[in-house]
């Protein structure tokens, strides 16, 4: 039913919480997983270019997110799953819209990704790339919260 699944990755908690329930859905789907992360390279771009070295911290963010990429991947990789990566790079965009993007054009099944499901004031400051993407994709979502410690 769902052999191709999208699963956003970060250093969160969340993000680790949805790695393994995509994990075990691929396992018993027997489907390819693509992880993807999304840096934003213009967020140093924009304040304090002349005190901070910005193609350097660029390519500090390319590395980071493409050592990140290749660490989730062995952990599925691991467990006999397919994987595929890609670091996506915006300039100032939504998230939200990129990771929907890439799934569409992927032709994703489904989408895994962490939620912290903030609500109230912590919501309407922080937003939520999760609910991005449910307004805007019509590919399904499973979204997943952390184990509470």
């Amino acid at each position: 039913m769902y052999s191709r699944i999208l699963v956003p990755v970060d250093h969160s908690d969340t993000s680790a919480a949805a790695l393994a329930e995509a994990a075990r859905l691929a396992t018993e789907q027997h489907a390819v997983v693509r992880l993807v992360h999304v840096i934003d390279l213009a967020q140093f771009a924009w304040s304090a270019n002349e005190f901070l070295d910005v193609p350097q911290l660029q390519a500090s963010l390319k590395e980071g997110g493409n050592n990140l990429l290749l660490e989730r991947a062995a952990v599925l990789r691991e467990q006999g799953i397919e994987v595929e990566t890609d670091l996506l790079e915006i300039w100032g965009g939504q998230i939200a819209k990129v990771l929907v993007e890439d799934a569409t054009r992927w032709q994703a099944h489904l989408l895994v990704m962490g939620t912290h499901g903030y609500g109230g004031l912590t919501h309407l400051l922080l937003g939520s790339v999760a609910e991005g993407v449910m307004q805007h994709t019509r590919i399904p979502v499973l979204l997943v919260k952390a184990p509470v410690k």
